[in-house]
């Protein structure tokens, strides 16, 4: 008797069990993902981080009011590729050795470091590990990650609108130039608006599928060069006429807030310190409408509640060279320096029904960080030998203020770059930066909670925790194999051995 209703049980509990398991084939229900990533947009140029920004950007400010607000997010570089990079591998720029822009060579006292001039084939990209668990994935926009045989569709997108080998394009106005696989469009057509238009077109298509989608959104803007529609450009002339502002006022520069270290004369190189460039302003209005656009065709087609969206910037914008466009003060610096003007970001996450609605979270992180963070959202298991450099911030995302300790970032760019910045590395650990010249060995460290600025240099103050993180550091360099400079090949000068 106790055997024939043990064997019941038993059938029942086996019945109940294979009941419950899915039907082969079968997806589990996966969230969308959303990744869009401006180009040169600085950490003050939104207006979710800065209310009294010249710029007008209510959609982004919209996006961040029902989503979270990173306040210390990092990119993983002062400029574009290495960045981009960080986000597709999980990996710091110097454990890839992608520690430039494909094709930045700039020389200074030293030769720049060797670095890769593409994302090796070997790495298997936040696209593919998605693409392994039946997402559908589509690239739009700026790519710079290399040549033919290393463009999206080579490294896990099933489509790919715009993306290729060039960094910039030589016009936003069709028909583009500089711009590969994107067919142009009529006479006139703006770049920006036309990825929306992609943008959209891939959405519609995604609606009728049942397999989950990461589209990547990756816009030009507001890279140079500066060209916008007439009519928004004369819109901020007007704005800034009001304000009593012109483009050609004096007052709009610091001609010695930063050392130049590439030119021969070693002159302080002119800094932007008041936004009000109309073109500028317009581009950065032409971003933040297309997103706009494209969030309101996710939330007509009913994909809200089941999509992740991302926005972020690649690096600081620009307020030392080509056209001097923003001003990132308070911060310091701008693309291409190791200051927190070049490497804060704009940055927020929305993820419905999860991440508190208009919070913002104040807990350091970097762009190696999405890769393991999205597989966690998607509910699939982490590849800690791919994002070896990325921590999950899913417990952040639930709440803001949970205790969660991501450990130090690191940044190391052995080059010199266009806007005159100089060849560093760099650690934040808690609120202390530490950022250390590869030129000669200098030291500077600063309290970011007290001076984000970065003009209180406190390397004299606090020697010991100078000689910690310098340590810290030094072993990180030598566990990813840190390049060095290199002499310089017509002096011979030797840069200084420093880990």
């Amino acid at each position: 008797m106790l055997k024939s209703i043990l064997v019941r049980l038993l059938g029942f509990s086996l019945f109940v069990v294979a009941f419950a398991a899915p039907i082969r084939g079968q997806q589990p229900d996966r969230p969308n993902f959303l990744f869009i990533l401006a180009d040169d947009l600085g950490y003050m140029d939104v207006g979710f981080n800065n209310p009294n920004t010249f710029y007008e950007t209510p959609n982004l400010d919209r996006l961040a009011s029902g989503a979270m607000v990173f306040t210390d997010f990092y990119a993983a570089c002062q400029v574009c590729s290495p960045t981009r990079a960080s986000i597709l591998t999980g990996k710091y720029p110097a454990r890839l050795k992608a520690t430039n822009f494909f094709s930045g060579r700039r020389e200074g006292r030293f030769a720049p470091a060797d670095f890769e001039t593409q994302l090796s084939l070997d790495e298997v990209t936040l696209a593919e590990a998605l693409k392994e668990a039946g997402y559908r994935t589509f690239f739009a926009g700026k790519w710079h990650l290399g040549p033919k045989g290393n463009w999206p569709t080579d490294q896990g997108f099933d489509l790919n609108r715009g993306g290729g080998e060039n960094g910039l394009p030589r016009s936003y106005f069709s028909p583009y130039k500089n711009v590969d696989n994107l067919e142009p469009g009529p006479d006139g057509e703006y770049l920006t608006a036309r990825l929306a238009d992609e943008a959209v077109d891939f959405l519609e298509s995604a609606a009728k599928e049942p397999s989950p989608f990461l589209l990547y959104l990756s816009f030009y803007a507001v890279h140079t060069p500066l060209q916008a529609p007439p009519n928004v450009v004369e819109k901020y002339r007007e704005k800034a006429g009001r304000l009593g502002m012109s483009e050609a006022d004096e007052a709009n520069f610091d001609p010695g807030r930063e050392r130049q270290v590439w030119k021969e004369d070693k002159s302080p190189r002119k800094v932007r310190i008041r936004q009000n460039h109309a073109t500028y302003a317009a581009m950065v209005e032409g971003l933040d409408t297309s997103v706009g656009r494209v969030l309101d065709r996710v939330e007509e087609l009913g994909l809200t509640g089941r999509t992740v969206v991302v926005f972020m910037s690649d690096n600081g914008g620009v307020s030392t060279s080509e056209g001097h466009p923003t001003s990132n003060l308070p911060l310091r610096g701008a693309k291409g320096w190791m200051y927190e003007g070049g490497i804060r970001e704009p940055v927020v996450v929305k993820w419905p029904g999860v991440t508190p609605p208009g919070t913002r979270c104040n807990v350091a992180a970097v762009s190696t960080d999405f890769y393991p963070t999205l597989l966690e959202i998607a509910g699939l298991p982490l590849k800690p030998g791919q994002h070896l450099d990325g921590v999950s911030l899913v417990p952040l995302l639930r709440n803001p203020f949970a205790k969660f300790d991501r450990g130090p970032i690191y940044w190391h760019y052995p080059h010199y770059s266009n806007q005159g910045g100089f060849p560093a590395s760099a650690m934040r650990a808690g609120n202390l930066k530490l950022i250390q010249d590869l030129e000669d060995g200098g030291i500077e460290l600063y309290d970011l909670s007290e001076d984000p600025s970065e003009h209180n240099n406190l390397d004299q103050l606090y020697e010991d925790k100078v000689k910690e993180m310098l340590g810290q550091l030094d072993a990180w360099r030598r566990e990813v194999g840190a390049n060095p400079l290199l002499p310089h090949p017509k002096t011979g000068e030797k840069p200084p051995k420093l880990w």
